[in-house]
């Protein structure tokens, strides 16, 4: 009240002197125009008696001029006319002028005969008056003066009333604009305010959530949202402090975003760290009319972002949206994340033939069949490499341009997209600590072998301090190969490298996901009850539901997964109408020929499995072909009873880890390949060779039909196991286990 109370009398104050000066300005300018318009008429008056007083001084006695004063003076209705002679001395004067005669007047005496006349604003018997003095002519002399004097009354009244018109206009306009104020006041400032207030008060003591409608809006909206940001945080930080000091009391040692970043700003100690891959954190595509921002469902990026945020790090990426160069500024960066923008994108742009020989050729027609001996012949060609050769090159630029002027910079080289920039970047910054990540298997050294440019990627990678893979079998297999192919010094005990001068460390950092912790994820849960299906998905309801969730790749075992499932039916044909599996199968790199092909056999299996089993409408299996949103995957983990993860050969695959993490009800069961790196540490899933069919159709068999007290048992094991080892975790290991080399080089000030 007090707020509207000073702004109400600082308007009122305002509009009052505004109105004033207003109506000052609209008097002096009256004023000044009936002024004008009196000077033009003593003028043209005195003009006209010049005519008839003229002839009269030389020619007529003083009584009779002074008769023809008096006529002038009615037919001309002045205030007042005088009559000099050539001494200044009155000659005849009107009745109203007879009276002030008594002293000289000294304007009209004292006016020049030689000017046209002359004028001046005067007192007469106690009216204001207008009095104009000009001289008269006989023959070629001055014979004498005549005064007009024009009544000036109507000059006063003219800004009397004007001054009347701004009072009368202040009061009512005043009143109107004050009332109107205060219910603009406290419509869109203080009731926002006031409901604001009480938010927040809630919040502080625990009867609001973060997310509830604060009620605010208005002009302080932008205000209020901040807030909302603000409270947002605290409550999140406040969560974070509790469930850390929940896992000291239990000696437990969970990793959390807010737990990375503290740590790792200890760990960094002011260092900043860049991060280069093929896929950018954020991508912008036109819409419409609009830019929408796409956030990648990566669990790199969800590890190495708060690392990114702490230190005000750098992620070099290629820029591959629509409309990403419509939001970066002349050096390709952009701040990010858009609403709390915390570290810097730079974008690396490549030109179609470039991105067709360096990714879709030479890294995904060449190195992933190569290192996935999944029984698909790999394809090298020299274009491919020479591209792939040109746009490494082209990174490494980039990130030598933002490292410029940082002292010791760390860097994290993200997959097989980039073999050759960690030798590339050491080269030019031997104080920078490089670690490189391989996403994918490492093959054994025959069929490694294969690659025409084995020598330069493996060079390339061994520029790299740090070289890390999922699991131990993949750097075991690097080590050989490294031996095999390269002139160094492999020190099989420390997993290290010697070559150049140069020692490489390898080491295994097996990625995993962001457990979900239930005093932030609560809001994001799942309606329903577990064990059924989700309303989003279109799929059939069955007594028993199995899922799967991949990107259709040769190297997922799709094609073998519903081979089991066929012979399984035939096996237990109880289960017809009772089982259906929903396979989500998005597209992927369908610009690849072999990818194009493999599509059309996984739908041609579904189809051939359908019409063989189908019947009252039942299919047992269900293939949606499409991308699908996170939580439409996390409501089919959660309805199914059995997940199947079939790859012929795979790094980690976190699908498997996110069935477990979804399963919060501590059920389901994992049916999972003995060829993924998960099979290493989820010991409690259903380990399967994903050739052999009728093992296959039997673990199928068993998920159904274990008990429900095993199932918890062993989802409860492996749920702690993923717990424990989540990816935030894997980040902290990855960075610390860099952060602990030691370089033996030159101070940055040497380094050119």
């Amino acid at each position: 009240m007090k707020l509207s109370l000073r702004l109400i009398a600082l308007l009122v104050a305002g509009i009052t002197t505004v109105v004033i000066v207003a109506a000052w300005s609209e008097v002096r300018a009256e004023e000044f125009a009936l002024q004008v318009e009196l000077q033009q008429r003593a003028e043209i008056v005195a003009d006209r008696l010049r005519d008839a007083l003229e002839p009269a001084i030389t020619s007529q006695s003083g009584k009779q001029l002074g008769s023809l004063v008096a006529r002038l003076v009615a037919r001309e209705r002045l205030s007042g006319l005088v009559v000099y002679d050539t001494n200044k001395e009155p000659l005849a004067a009107s009745g109203a002028v007879n009276e002030a005669l008594g002293r000289h007047f000294g304007v009209e005496a004292d006016c020049a005969a030689t000017l046209p006349g002359c004028g001046e604003f005067v007192s007469l018997g106690g009216r204001p008056v207008y009095a104009f003095t000009t001289p008269l002519h006989g023959g070629f002399k001055t014979i004498g003066m005549l005064a007009v004097f024009l009544d000036a009354s109507a000059i006063s009244a003219t800004s009397g009333r004007v001054w009347r018109s701004a009072v009368l206009f202040i009061v009512p306009q005043v009143a109107l604009i004050a009332l109107i104020t205060y219910f603009v006041m406290r419509s869109a400032v203080l009731s926002p305010i006031a409901r604001t207030a009480r938010w927040m008060r809630d919040l502080r003591f625990g009867r609001a959530a973060p997310t509830e409608d604060s009620g605010r809006g208005g002009l302080l909206d932008p205000i209020a949202s901040e807030a909302a940001s603000l409270v947002q945080s605290l409550v999140s930080a406040q969560a974070s402090a509790e469930a850390e000091a929940r896992l000291r009391e239990a000696h437990d040692s969970l990793w959390t975003p807010d737990r990375l970043r503290v740590g790792m700003q200890e760990r960094l100690r002011g260092t900043r760290l860049f991060v280069v891959s093929n896929r950018e954190p954020y991508e912008h595509v036109r819409r419409g009319r609009g830019i929408e921002t796409l956030v990648p469902a990566s669990g790199v990026v969800t590890a190495l972002e708060p690392v990114l945020c702490a230190c005000d790090g750098t992620w070099v990426a290629h820029g591959s949206g629509n409309a990403d160069r419509e939001v970066v500024d002349h050096q390709s960066h952009l701040r990010v994340p858009a609403d709390d923008a915390r570290y810097t994108l730079r974008r690396v742009w490549l030109t179609p033939e470039e991105e067709e020989g360096y990714y879709f050729g030479f890294a995904n027609e060449g190195l992933w069949p190569l290192c996935h001996i999944a029984h698909t012949r790999p394809i090298f060609r020299v274009d491919d490499w020479n591209q792939y050769r040109e746009v490494n090159f082209k990174f490494a630029q980039a990130v030598l341009e933002e490292m410029q002027n940082v002292e010791r910079p760390m860097l994290l080289v993200q997959d097989y997209h980039l073999a050759l920039l960690p030798r590339l970047v050491k080269e030019v910054r031997p104080d920078a600590r490089v670690a490189m990540f391989w996403h994918i298997p490492w093959p054994n050294p025959e069929a490694f072998e294969i690659c025409p440019w084995q020598q330069e990627l493996l060079d390339g990678m061994l520029g790299a301090d740090l070289v890390g893979f999922h699991i131990q079998a993949h750097c075991h297999n690097f080590l050989e190969t490294i031996d095999r192919c390269l002139e160094c010094r492999v020190e099989w005990e420390r997993s290290t490298v010697q070559r150049h001068q140069h020692a490489t460390v390898v080491r295994p950092y097996p990625i995993s996901v962001a457990f979900p912790e239930s005093t932030l994820d609560e809001l994001d849960r799942w309606a329903g009850a577990p064990g059924q299906p989700a309303s989003r998905l279109k799929f059939q309801t069955a007594a028993f539901l199995g899922a799967g969730v991949d990107r259709v790749d040769y190297t997922k075992g799709i094609i073998e997964r519903f081979l089991g499932i066929e012979r399984f039916l035939e096996k237990y044909p109880q289960y017809l109408e009772m089982f259906t599996f929903v396979q989500i199968g998005a597209p992927s790199r369908t610009r690849i020929r072999r990818y194009r092909d493999f599509m059309a056999e996984v739908q041609n299996e579904a189809d051939r499995i359908n019409r063989r089993f189908s019947t009252n409408g039942w299919q047992c299996i269900q293939l949606l072909g499409k991308q699908h949103t996170h939580k439409e995957i996390t409501d089919l983990y959660r309805a199914a009873q059995l997940c199947l993860v079939t790859s012929l050969h795979d790094g980690m695959n976190l699908v498997a880890k996110e069935f477990v993490a979804s399963r919060d009800d501590d059920d389901g069961v994992l049916i999972l390949s003995q060829f993924t790196g998960a099979s290493r540490e989820l010991l409690d899933a259903l380990r399967v060779n994903p050739y052999d069919i009728e093992q296959l159709a039997e673990s199928i068999r068993i998920a159904i039909e274990m008990p429900l007290e095993e199932r918890q048992r062993r989802m409860r094991h492996m749920r702690r196991t993923v717990k424990d080892h989540n990816v935030y975790r894997w980040a902290a290991d990855l960075i610390s286990g860099l952060a602990e080399i030691r370089l033996e080089v030159p101070d940055v000030t040497e380094v050119h």
